[in-house]
């Protein structure tokens, strides 16, 4: 049995990802063991979400991962944990466009059979408040509306009018949270600040989140309303059979400024023989001992490219490593770590060309498919995946491009590096770790037996 609540919202910014970070807090100070979910691609409300419950945060998202698979995702995820706290994204109908929905919180509460609780930003408005619950609950009867939780109200009196309106709607009322600017997450160009880089901040607010969460929000109703939720059956996701041959020592970037990537993916990996070692491109100065292979997820490299152009010692080192032939798989932020320049700064200069931020952002789902064989993928190989970067790469591919899609190609393909825009979720397309883990692991036995 997987007690689970979908924490949703009528549109971004009525405050979700600060209350379901805080309920996750609150439940897990209150005794309750908590994984986190994040329905969608976003890298950055995890964030809080791990730090929160204190275990890996996962997402959930039938585009990049298929409909069959959420469930056993949802159950791998939570296992151990007595109650599953998922966050939806944008507006609760809000998904891929022109497909009625595909891909949104209804859809994916509706897969897992999960009731949702309404997050509503109360603070410009009071008996409209119920006439927005209320067309939510009505709008598909598919979704359980279970409960809603106000926020941001003014007083009082501003509560008290619209908790008589609600009575009528039926809808009942779990939470009503004031006005707090203590604990607002700031946000820059592509949303919120993740919280690997504002960790000691994080740190100091997230018992007071808590706290505010658990004054303001029926803690018992919540688990009350995440146990209503019917047993879910079938297999648990499984990255894989027990890898019984040589290892091999893959570095995976992380710190500030390569904060994004998916859980799973480092599981697939570790199924297949690899053995992930972190790797901080803003302080290591050498690659780990024995290391076959390289991963560059995503991040904020913009925001701290001055430090990363200064390490000389590491980029010479991912540079000599990668022209030797060491398998690598970069994701945007690693796109451009693997660049000559970042707004004109020298990074590691594996990919002949230059990134540059710009003034609008490029964001949403893609279906793209490999150009050539390479490390990644092979000819023909079909994917979806998803971009989020406010920076552009001149030129755009290389002579063997990463993926075609419909705006054309991108990104740089070999035998032994692909580097693109593109994020996908490995747990949707495991073919690729299969593929990836094979080359490090013969990269390494080449290195061993010279």
């Amino acid at each position: 049995m997987v007690a689970r609540v979908v924490i949703a919202a009528p549109g971004s910014g009525h405050g979700k990802t600060t209350i379901a970070a805080g309920l996750m807090a609150a439940l897990r100070t209150a005794g309750h063991t908590v994984s986190g979910h994040k329905v969608g691609p976003d890298f950055i409300d995890p964030s809080y979400h791990s730090l929160a419950t204190g275990r890996p945060a996962r997402n959930l998202d039938p585009f990049l991962q298929g409909e069959d698979t959420l469930v056993p995702l949802l159950r791998h995820g939570s296992a151990g944990a007595d109650i599953a706290v998922i966050e939806g994204v944008m507006g609760l109908f809000d998904g891929a466009l022109g497909t009625e929905g595909y891909a949104s919180t209804a859809h994916v509460a509706r897969l897992l059979d999960a009731p949702v609780v309404l997050v509503v930003d109360a603070s410009a408005a009071s008996r409209s408040v119920a006439a927005t619950v209320l067309g939510f609950a009505q709008y598909d009867t598919r979704v359980r509306l279970a409960g809603v939780i106000l926020n941001k109200l003014g007083s009082q009196r501003h509560e008290d009018e619209i908790v008589t309106a609600l009575e009528a709607t039926g809808v009942p009322l779990l939470g009503a949270l004031r006005r707090n600017e203590n604990v607002h997450a700031p946000s820059r160009h592509l949303g919120l600040v993740p919280a690997a880089e504002r960790a000691a901040e994080s740190q100091r607010l997230l018992p007071e989140l808590a706290g505010w969460v658990a004054a303001g929000v029926d803690l018992e109703a919540i688990v009350r309303v995440a146990r209503s939720a019917p047993a879910l059956t079938g297999p648990l996701w499984n990255a894989g059979p027990e890898w019984d041959g040589p290892r091999a020592t893959l570095a995976a970037a992380g710190g500030p400024a390569f904060t994004f990537r998916y859980a799973e993916n480092i599981e697939l990996l570790a199924a297949r023989g690899i053995d992930v070692v972190d790797l901080n491109p803003l302080q290591d100065k050498t690659l780990p001992a024995g290391c076959a292979g390289l991963y560059f997820g995503g991040g904020f490299p913009e925001v701290h490219g001055a430090e990363l152009s200064s390490n000389v010692e590491l980029r010479t080192a991912v540079g000599a490593a990668i022209d030797a032939g060491m398998p690598v798989s970069a994701e945007c932020a690693g796109l451009l770590y693997l660049c000559r320049s970042l707004d004109g700064l020298p990074m590691v200069g594996a990919v002949a060309a230059d990134a540059t931020m710009t003034a609008r952002g490029k964001l949403g789902y893609r279906r793209a498919v490999a150009v050539a064989d390479n490390v990644l993928a092979a000819a023909g190989q079909r994917v979806t995946g998803h971009e989020f970067h406010r920076t552009e790469i001149a030129p755009a591919h290389g002579e063997t491009a990463a993926w075609g899609w419909d705006r054309g190609l991108d990104g740089f393909a070999s035998a032994s590096l692909h580097a693109s825009y593109l994020h996908v979720h490995w747990a949707g397309h495991p073919e690729l770790a299969d593929r990836f883990a094979a080359r490090v692991r013969a990269h390494s036995l080449a290195a061993v037996h010279g």
